[in-house]
């Protein structure tokens, strides 16, 4: 592990305003409920983010020191040992920007093009931009409602929910690159694919996205994001604690996951405290006392099994942090 003098050392000397802990638990920061101690959780202000991050990414380099980003903690498991470093958790850079702060306008009208666009900084929640940007009459994004995470994790995932990905209405990503310089990424089409982005390979900081978007009454929108929240907890997303889907969906399989785990009846397979649910095969839930160890050997067992059933290999949309 790296030890409380070399976290105290990059910390040295920078301006800071948040929250800052040693010893954190992960179990308190993802919706699994799971993990151990993050050796620094640290929680930037947004007033110090933008000169706080870079100088403290600059200093763990340079010590050393691994720097794990969280943003909603929504598709994670934290180990049982925890994680060592430093935790940045993106929680209070949030919300929608207002104008030509960061990535160009706010809810702006461009006329040469009709289009709307809107900014949200990368540690908004889903739910939340879906629901700023149709108090604003701009659709778009009500496909996000309801769902757990943040901008920034929805944009790294590409995430998709109802027939529809995040790179649909990606226009551009603004990022801190690994050398500490701010950058914007326009959007390309080729750099995206299912649940996949160009983040994902790189050691870049997503800062915040602009989203092209559209006119559309809010009643109209709200009727949509409550259909979606809806049907979420119909399907028992929120009985216990998950992260979703456990399992990326592929259509060469001929099926959906979780159709193809319900046939092989492993609904309700478990290990230890970790279940696939009885009531949905692509949802792998908390009963209550799960370790991260039982969910990530409950994966396993489930990929093993469809293998030797069908010769089709599962890829988790679990990201496991810290084994």
């Amino acid at each position: 592990m790296t030890g409380k003098a070399a976290l105290r050392e990059a910390l040295e000397g920078l301006a800071f305003s948040g929250d800052c802990r040693f010893d954190e638990a992960m179990a308190a920061h993802t919706t699994f409920k799971v993990g151990g101690p993050a050796e620094l959780w640290i929680q930037p202000d947004a007033a110090c983010f933008l000169s706080f991050t870079p100088a403290l990414l600059g200093r763990a380099k340079a010590l050393g020191i691994p720097v794990f980003i969280l943003g909603g903690g929504a598709n994670i498991v934290a180990a049982d040992r925890g994680i060592e470093g430093i935790v940045l958790d993106m929680g209070r850079w949030a919300g929608m920007l207002p104008g030509p702060e960061v990535l160009g306008p706010g809810p702006a009208e461009r006329e040469e093009t009709g289009r709307v666009f809107a900014a949200f900084r990368s540690g908004t929640p889903a739910d939340q931009a879906a629901c700023l940007a149709a108090s604003l009459d701009l659709g778009g994004l009500e496909f996000l409602a309801g769902m757990p995470g943040s901008i920034g994790g929805s944009v790294w995932m590409n995430a998709r929910c109802y027939e529809k990905s995040v790179s649909a209405v990606l226009e551009e990503t603004e990022i801190l690159d690994g050398d500490g310089a701010v950058r914007r990424v326009p959007f390309r089409a080729a750099d995206f694919g299912y649940k996949k982005s160009p983040f994902q390979d790189r050691d870049v900081l997503i800062l915040s996205a602009l989203f092209r978007l559209e006119s559309r009454p809010e009643a109209e929108l709200r009727a949509v994001m409550e259909a979606h929240r809806k049907d979420r907890e119909a399907k028992g997303h929120y009985r216990f604690p998950s992260a979703g889907s456990a399992f990326k969906n592929n259509r060469a399989f001929g099926k959906p996951t979780g159709q193809i785990i319900d046939e092989l009846g492993l609904r309700g397979l478990r290990r230890g405290g970790a279940s696939i649910a009885p009531w949905h095969g692509n949802l792998l839930i908390n009963t209550g006392r799960a370790t991260a160890a039982d969910i990530r050997a409950l994966t396993g067992d489930v990929r093993e099994k469809v293998f030797a059933a069908l010769g089709i290999r599962l890829e988790c949309e679990i990201l496991f942090v810290g084994f």
